[in-house]
């Protein structure tokens, strides 16, 4: 069965625009479970910008909710990552200028960093994945890295869906790494600029196990309400 995780950041973002404390992440954390996502979402950012240190405790706190934490690779959020306690834990690459994470991460650059935050993370028994760009090569690293799952970086794919250019040739890349991560025992899952029309067409993949939306989802929310979104992407996923 394939899994539905909403990110929340940008329930955050909307808080955030008046400094005060409505809407609240961890409420909306509550209520995304209750409209049947598996999973909440949430990029804890290196200058907070819309989730922060409060928001993470108290939505990974609660038992009702299975979280996926974001982090990058900067010490002093790996160690926050570990008194936190999330259930799931996805590496990302982070730029502080960036609107949105631009891409999957420098495995080459960064191996011998990653194994050692890995390393942590699988000694706490928590799930651990990385977001990847789609090639083969990022699949055979995160196989030496020992990770438990990898998340298919699907942001220009679903940028040539919404521009109605021609996106087979990123579809083949996505669906043969996600071959070849399941031959090696990790978990595929995708995520980054989808919509109902890319999520549909990537639903198709069978090896794709889990879906993260967050901005898509918050703002279509606006127009139809939170949970007939949900309701919308659940039964697309389920195909």
């Amino acid at each position: 069965m394939k899994r539905l995780g909403v990110n929340i950041d940008h329930i955050a973002t909307v808080r955030n625009a008046r400094g005060e404390n409505h809407p609240d992440p961890y409420y909306a954390a509550l209520q995304v479970i209750k409209m049947g996502a598996d999973s909440v979402t949430i990029h804890l950012r290196e200058d907070r910008r819309h989730i922060n240190d409060l928001d993470a405790k108290k939505i990974c706190k609660t038992k009702k909710v299975l979280v996926n934490l974001e982090i990058s690779m900067n010490d002093k959020i790996v160690k926050n990552a570990l008194k936190i306690k999330p259930n799931y834990i996805c590496i990302v690459p982070e730029n502080r200028k960036e609107v949105t994470t631009e891409g999957g991460l420098n495995l080459i650059k960064n191996k011998k960093r990653l194994k050692s935050i890995i390393e942590k993370f699988k000694k706490k028994k928590i799930r651990t994945s990385l977001f990847i760009n789609p090639t083969i090569k990022d699949i055979k690293l995160s196989k030496e890295l020992n990770v438990d799952c990898v998340e298919i970086h699907t942001g220009k794919i679903s940028n040539l869906v919404k521009l109605k250019k021609k996106y087979s040739g990123e579809l083949d890349r996505i669906r043969r790494c996600s071959i070849l991560a399941k031959k090696f025992d990790i978990e595929v899952h995708a995520g980054h600029g989808l919509d109902y029309i890319t999520t549909k067409i990537l639903s198709k993949i069978k090896e794709i196990e889990e879906f993260n939306i967050g901005h898509f989802i918050i703002g279509e929310s606006i127009f139809i309400g939170l949970s007939k979104v949900i309701k919308k992407f659940k039964s697309i996923i389920k195909g």
